[in-house]
């Protein structure tokens, strides 16, 4: 990937949710719900404190996170949709 995002900023690319409900039905893509987990792709070094000192991220790169539904900004790197937040955003690490 050739985006480095800064200070506490990740990169997530969101995961495929599902296309069929536990009764076998098919959902069609025009009412199916905004994916809230995805995979890390990179993060950034960490936010600094008031003392000037940095402090690293929580998250780590290959970390499957969940989000809220509307948390980030959609951007488009190297041909793929990704999504782009604040740590803060990220509810917690699955798994």
């Amino acid at each position: 990937m050739s985006f480095r995002p800064l200070h506490d900023r990740v990169v997530v690319s969101p995961l495929d949710s599902e296309t069929k409900t536990a009764g076998g039905i098919i959902i069609p893509d025009t009412a199916q719900e905004k994916p809230s987990q995805g995979k890390v792709l990179s993060v950034g070094p960490g936010s600094r404190g008031d003392d000037g000192k940095l402090a690293p991220l929580d998250v780590k790169k290959g970390d499957t996170v969940l989000y809220g539904k509307w948390s980030g900004t959609e951007v488009k790197v190297d041909g793929q949709d990704v999504l782009i937040m604040r740590e803060s955003d990220i509810m917690g690490i699955v798994g």
